[in-house]
């Protein structure tokens, strides 16, 4: 499903403080599957994640997303491929303040012009799967961290994504909510999703929903298994 070639991501390049947070990564990701990016901090496992969803662009390299070369596309392109192929789940869960638990689920998917009224029923439909139906109009700084990281799993679902990526989803979270949040990665997996997470917590690479585990270290792959534990 994505394949990247020779990656190299440059910080800084020809300065001083020039940082090279990936090194030369060969890399090729399938569909309908779990990966885990593993290693400490520093390693370059959010880096490349970035990559991988086409958050940040590589100085160097290809990338292909479903047979596509995208590497050179056009930002509005690549904008247009991040909201239809990707859901986002980040540590902080950037829910906007002030606003309702189903308004946050909606924001990704006003760009594309679907009617108010067919939107909201399907928000209302994930936040119901997710059992939050009871929290459709509360304050979002009112929910509890399992609530916002319910919502936020909403939210990266809006669209309809094939590919979720989720960067240290439980750096935040309790054993038991990080358990619960696995389970929900179970549920997606097995609605066909392809699940993409940046982790070093024992919990989701322990997790037998995970099929493969990708070791990172100062921005290169030191281990790159196709099993899970």
């Amino acid at each position: 499903m994505i394949q990247l070639q020779n990656i190299r991501k440059v910080f800084n390049a020809g300065k001083p403080n020039e940082f090279v947070a990936i090194q030369g990564v060969d890399l090729s990701i399938d569909s309908r599957k779990a990966t885990v990016l593993k290693g400490p901090s520093g390693s370059g496992k959010t880096t490349l994640l970035s990559i991988l969803g086409c958050m940040a662009r590589p100085t160097s390299g290809r990338i292909t997303l479903k047979e596509r070369e995208i590497t050179s596309l056009p930002e509005r392109f690549l904008t247009d491929i991040r909201r239809k192929t990707f859901g986002f789940m980040f540590q902080q869960f950037h829910l906007i303040k002030g606003i309702t638990a189903l308004e946050n689920v909606m924001i990704p998917a006003y760009p594309g012009g679907e009617k108010h009224a067919a939107l909201q029923k399907r928000a209302t439909g994930l936040l119901d799967l997710l059992n939050l139906s009871h929290k459709t109009s509360a304050k979002v700084e009112w929910l509890s961290g399992g609530e916002a990281q319910r919502i936020a799993i909403a939210r990266a679902l809006i669209n309809d994504p094939a590919i979720i990526i989720a960067d240290e989803p439980t750096a935040h979270l309790d054993t038991h909510l990080s358990r619960e949040f696995m389970e929900i990665m179970r549920q997606l997996k097995e609605q066909g999703k392809t699940l993409l997470i940046a982790s070093h917590d024992p919990i989701v690479y322990e997790s037998d929903v995970i099929d493969r585990i990708i070791d990172m270290r100062d921005g290169k792959i030191v281990s790159s298994g196709d099993d899970g534990p």
